[in-house]
């Protein structure tokens, strides 16, 4: 398959790095680590809204949330569906709620939801592109996986988005989310103009050249200085790319990556992996770039998820408790892939929804952490991880790595200088013992991130410390003067909010 098209229906390059054998995952998933001691008592005990109340979760599956009023909006954003937006937040004000807008609710602390406010969900399909310019204008609720399809077929690909398709363009700018392009910032830097209704009711267009700061505080804002309606984006060719792998120790892949980008700008799109079996955490890693090929005169349309992603989930989910699939899986990563792996579109390669490996067991949710850290100080997150993670109750399934060029523009900046993403991801029991034990891992790991000059990503659960939160995000207090004068009457409230940013 190595240098040739991947067709539909093909085993496609993400499938092979997530999956392997459905028959080992099959039998495999329904018998490994099954406690036998009484799990105790369940997390979030039960929620009801009550008293007229809609109740509305986020991604976590531990947030139930009672909000007043739910609104969705799919329409383009033309006049009267601004007025509609501005009329729903009047009334919020009006009955002294708080007023948060929203997509998917990917989240995973409440950071989309306003406990008994008002809720916005966008879910919108308006795009259109100025290929001269090549930027394209879309209504904040589009989801990536639309962008795709229509950038593809005029031949063009988001700038960066994450990696993954199910998102909300405007929330993946409100938490200044990256992914696997390269050598990106976050979304962010990509974005040339936001228009956003303030708490007042005032309709503003912010860029790099007007309202300025405004556009610094709402990149990266968690939508907490007012409803952005539409955006304008960068977008860039679409292309067939060609993967290279090399597998080198974890203490070194920091380092690499960003002496292997550094030394080839032809590189467009990057990650890493690692081993995450107890008996070999994070020895071994893998590092994948993409490079355009030779022939780029039939690119394919892009990909999505098909029945071999669906089957990869198997093996994927049965990790748990089990160094055995975890070894199976590495090899299908480090030794099995490189050998197979065909050439991909940089669109197909971004186009897989995170539903392809949704935990279907209604004990267990699937949580995510994130750290950034310095290349150069990657070896000693190395250490940090080994002596944190294998001590606690968690169960790693999963680690990418990705490269975070310096923001230098949001407030809330997660990376003041070029940093290494860790995304981790975490099969937790929905009990109140497995949220303890998940809280203290995260308060101990967040702790020698930042000993280490690293940071955390803030759309995750809300388990740092305050202390931890500020010097993890020295300019919060700037933020939050900012927003007291944007929104006197804090209008636009948010879990992220009232477990934070209101008690600095």
């Amino acid at each position: 398959m190595s240098g040739a098209l991947r067709r539909k229906g093909s085993l496609t390059r993400r499938t092979l790095l997530v999956g392997g054998s459905a028959i080992a995952g099959a039998v495999a998933g329904r018998y490994l680590l099954k406690p036998s001691n009484d799990p105790g008592p369940l997390f979030p005990a039960e929620a009801r809204a009550g008293e007229g109340r809609a109740l509305l979760n986020d991604a976590s599956e531990l947030c139930p949330t009672p909000v007043a009023r739910h609104i969705t909006i799919t329409q383009r954003p033309e006049q009267a569906i601004v007025e509609a937006i501005r009329s729903a937040m009047a009334e919020a004000k009006t009955a002294g709620h708080s007023f948060i807008a929203s997509a998917a609710r990917h989240s995973m602390g409440a950071q989309s939801l306003a406990r008994n406010g008002s809720v916005l969900t966008l879910d919108q399909e308006w795009l259109e592109a100025d290929t001269a310019a090549r930027t394209y204008r879309v209504a904040a609720g589009a989801r990536w996986s639309t962008i795709i399809s229509r950038l593809d077929a005029i031949g063009f690909s988001p700038a960066v988005m994450q990696s993954n398709n199910d998102f909300g363009v405007a929330s993946t700018f409100a938490v200044n989310a990256h992914g696997w392009p390269v050598p990106f910032s976050g979304c962010g830097s990509t974005v040339r103009s936001i228009r956003m209704l303030m708490a007042d009711g005032a309709l503003v267009d912010c860029s790099r050249t007007s309202n300025s700061e405004l556009f610094n505080l709402a990149m990266g804002g968690y939508g907490l200085f007012g409803v952005i309606t539409e955006m304008e984006l960068d977008m860039v060719p679409n292309a067939l790319l060609e993967p290279r792998f090399e597998r080198l120790p974890g203490t070194a892949l920091g380092a690499r990556f960003a002496e292997v980008l550094a030394g080839d700008p032809s590189i467009q799109m990057a990650y890493g992996r690692m081993d995450i079996s107890l008996d070999r955490f994070f020895d071994d890693a893998l590092l994948i770039t993409y490079r355009p090929a030779d022939d780029q005169s039939a690119i394919p349309e892009a990909e999505g998820s098909g029945f071999a992603s669906r089957v990869a989930r198997d093996i994927f989910r049965a990790q748990l408790g089990s160094d055995g699939v975890k070894h199976f899986r590495w090899w299908t990563e480090a030794a099995l892939n490189p050998r197979i792996a065909g050439m991909a579109t940089r669109n197909s390669l971004m186009n897989e929804p995170v539903v392809t490996l949704d935990d279907r067991d209604p004990s267990r949710t699937d949580i995510l952490h994130e750290y950034f850290v310095a290349p150069a100080r990657f070896a000693e997150f190395v250490e940090a991880c080994k002596a944190v993670i294998p001590a606690s109750y968690q169960q790693l399934l999963n680690i990418t790595l990705r490269y975070v060029n310096t923001d230098r523009e949001s407030v809330l900046a997660y990376a003041g200088e070029p940093r290494i993403a860790a995304v981790m991801l975490f099969s937790q029991e929905k009990t109140v013992r497995g949220e303890a034990d998940m809280a203290r891992m995260t308060e101990a790991l967040i702790e020698r991130v930042i000993a280490i000059g690293g940071s955390y990503y803030l759309p995750y659960r809300p388990h740092a410390r305050l202390d931890q939160f500020e010097r993890a995000y020295p300019r919060a207090k700037a933020f939050v003067a900012a927003k007291k004068e944007a929104d006197p009457g804090l209008l636009f409230r948010n879990g992220l909010w009232d477990n934070y940013l209101s008690r600095i």
